[in-house]
């Protein structure tokens, strides 16, 4: 009984942080090419492949139903991609942007 229910925890838990890996991915992907090179993060495919290997990662770290657990490392791996991603260089693209467009954020 508490095994299923770890299960399902780590389900929940893996589907949640998937949800977080995909939103970086799609955020990395709405910004312009030069909005990177102004707020000095990398450029956009570097930041599109690194977060797209967080939503890969995150899919892995999914736990197949039928007795097979799944790796923690991925979840993790994944994780700080896109929270690296979401806490650092999407603020400064959203500043750039800002600024170039005659706005604040």
């Amino acid at each position: 009984m508490i095994a299923l229910i770890q299960m399902w925890i780590f389900l929940v838990l893996s589907l949640a942080l998937l949800a977080v890996e995909v939103w970086a991915l799609v955020n990395a992907l709405r910004f312009r090419a030069d909005a990177y090179t102004a707020a000095d993060k990398r450029s956009k495919v570097f930041w599109g492949v690194l977060t797209g290997v967080a939503v890969l990662l995150g899919f892995l770290s999914i736990p197949y139903p039928v007795g097979r657990g799944s790796s923690m490392l991925f979840m993790l791996g994944g994780i700080i991609i896109a929270g690296i991603f979401l806490a650092d260089v999407l603020p400064a693209l959203k500043r750039v942007m800002g600024r170039a467009q005659g706005h604040r954020w």
